[in-house]
Formats: C-alpha cells, structure tokens, sequence
C-alpha cells in the first residue's frame, strides 16, 4: 500500500452549537463514499457542549453504521472542565475502533489545552486496557518526545500513528519549515499524517504527501475552505479535493479495510 493513503474527516466545528446525528452522519457516509476511511468525532450533547454522555455519539454512529464500514475514531480531548476519566468515556464504546491521544498541554489561541503526564498515562492505560488504536495528535517537538519516552514505559500498539497537528495560535504554523521540523522526529518506524488547523489553501497538506505522510485529516473541525475563495456547506468537496490532490501525486484513498490493515487493528 505504498501509494495509499488514509482520508479522515472530522466533520463537526467546534463552534457548533447545533449538533443534528441525522445531518452529520448523512455527511459522514457521504464522505465516506468519496474516498473518506475514518472519521474523528468528539462526544457532544446537542447543544456543542464536551459530555461524557455518549448517547448522542451512539444516535450518530448507529446511523453511520447503518450504511458505512467507515472506521469510527473517538477524541478523548477538547477544551473542556471534563475530568480524564470523563473524557476516556468513548473507549468503552464497542463501535468506537480508534482514538485521539493527546501527550501533552497546548496552547490553543487564549485557552490551554491541559494534558498533564498522570493524565496522559492514566489514558494510554485505559487505551491498552480497552484494545483501541490511539492517534497521537503532536502539536509541537515536545509531544513526540514525550511519546518516545512513554513508549519506554507503556506497550503501546504498533505501528505508531502520529498526526502532526499544524496552524493552531500559540503552536506550530502551518508553514513548510514547521512541517520539515516536526516530521523530523517522528520515529522512522511510525506512521504519521498531517491535520492543519486554520487551513485556507491545501499547500501544506500537498507538502505533507510529498514527505510521506500516510494520513490526511480534513472536516469542518480544522477548516470548511475549499480554496481561499471558498468555504463549503458540507465535508464532501473537501474529502473530493484530498482525492483529486492523491490522484495528481499518483496516489490512492485507502478503504477503511486497508486502513484497518495498514493500522493493525
């Protein structure tokens, strides 16, 4: 699977305060024919709110299970006073596949993302307990050492998948030197992907295929521009414009079957 790569949509902004399981699992499945393998979804109630109420997920994901095979991602993160364990509460869902996993605090514009180191291995604990593939989201240099160190201390499913997480205020840019420096320390056994916050244009998105990522997160979550001219009303032309840039670079979507394969699941 050398030319393929994985397309996750994460299709719900953050700024969405009016959370329809009808609407966006309709999306999801469209996304999903037009090339998407997974999709990222936080646990919300219906008014945007973080909960570790999993019963608007579950309305969702059974309707995206219904017509799609789509591989189910769960974050155990976002700006919230949730507590760990609150926030780990996606894990015990059987129909939930894959994580987020989050190994350090980040600045997000004015508000800090806390992710304090017991916190982080009481999630890498349940993680492993509960049989999940984690995706390490990495915000800076720090993040992937971090995770080097725990992997010293933890048996963590391998391969491991990082996602380089670039454009966030008072992190990484999304420009070409941070991207070159943050894929240098990835481990060259890992498997890593790009999600670029803020996205206007999807240059940085094509220098991160250019390097080898094997991963691309795109979705309302991260930016609704199609081109800078552009914004969209739905995930689809997005998932549609990762294809196009894959299919220019002689590349392929993976299946969420291949995906599986590609991630040990």
């Amino acid at each position: 699977m050398t030319n393929k790569v994985l397309i996750s949509v994460a299709p719900v902004s953050a700024a969405d305060k009016h959370i329809d399981p009808k609407k966006i699992a309709k999306d999801v499945i469209e996304c999903a024919k037009a090339g998407a393998a997974m999709v990222h979804l936080h646990v919300r109630e219906k008014d945007g709110s973080l909960t570790p109420d999993l019963t608007v997920l579950k309305e969702t994901v059974e309707l995206i299970r219904a017509e799609s095979d789509i591989i189910i991602q769960a974050s155990t993160g976002g700006i919230s006073n949730l507590t760990i364990e609150e926030r780990c509460a996606p894990l015990y869902y059987d129909k939930v596949e894959a994580c987020s996993l989050n190994v350090g605090s980040t600045n997000l514009g004015n508000a800090v993302y806390c992710n304090p180191i017991p916190e982080v291995k009481y999630c890498i604990e349940e993680i492993i307990k509960t049989g999940k593939t984690p995706e390490i989201e990495v915000f800076e240099i720090g993040h992937t050492h971090q995770t080097t160190e725990l992997c010293k201390e933890y048996n963590m499913k391998m391969p491991l998948l990082f996602s380089v997480v670039l454009g966030h205020p008072g992190e990484a840019p999304g420009t070409p030197e941070a991207l070159m420096a943050m894929v240098n320390f990835i481990p060259k056994d890992a498997i890593w992907g790009i999600t670029h916050a803020h996205r206007k244009d999807f240059g940085i998105i094509a220098g991160a295929l250019g390097l080898g990522a094997k991963t691309v997160r795109i979705g309302f979550e991260d930016s609704d521009y199609l081109d800078p001219e552009t914004r969209v009303d739905t995930n689809v032309p997005l998932v549609e414009k990762v294809v196009k840039l894959l299919h220019a670079m002689d590349k392929e979507a993976m299946t969420p079957d291949e995906a599986r394969k590609m991630l040990n699941m």
